[in-house]
């Protein structure tokens, strides 16, 4: 089954028991057609970002559910011909999996710090001019 996101908008002078008639409408559509809700958020009353047959608000309803993938199209026919409904929007959400594998721990290689003095001491001895002898 896959998931779902069905955002709708329902016209704003609707009264408080015919926008709860249109909730249980909608659940009972998805359950009916063999789909699960998961959850059901109210986001109240909104203002529209651009006026929807002359109204400037509606009450938003967001709907997350599991459902398989010819369920939606069922429910936007189902919408588009509820009068209380201004718009609705129905989105497939994807879950994000990684097929790439952790990049592993890299640590920075020990410096040689042993022989770089040795080969400093042997160089200034021989640098230093052999003594002449003496006559």
């Amino acid at each position: 089954m896959n998931k779902y996101e069905l955002v709708y908008i329902i016209t704003p002078d609707i009264e408080e028991e015919a926008r709860n008639a249109v909730h249980t409408r909608v659940q009972d559509l998805i359950a009916q057609n063999g789909g699960e809700v998961t959850k059901v958020d109210d986001w109240g009353k909104r203002r529209l970002a651009y006026a929807i047959n002359d109204r400037t608000e509606g009450w938003y309803v967001l709907v997350n559910f599991n459902a398989e993938s010819a369920i939606p199209r069922e429910i936007e026919r189902n919408l588009g011909n509820m009068d209380a409904v201004l718009r609705y929007q129905i989105i497939h959400v994807l879950e994000k999996r990684s097929a790439v594998k952790p990049r592993p721990v890299r640590t920075a290689p020990a410096a040689e710090a042993a022989p770089a003095p040795e080969k400093a001491e042997e160089a200034p001895a021989a640098e230093a001019p052999a003594e002449a002898p003496a006559e």
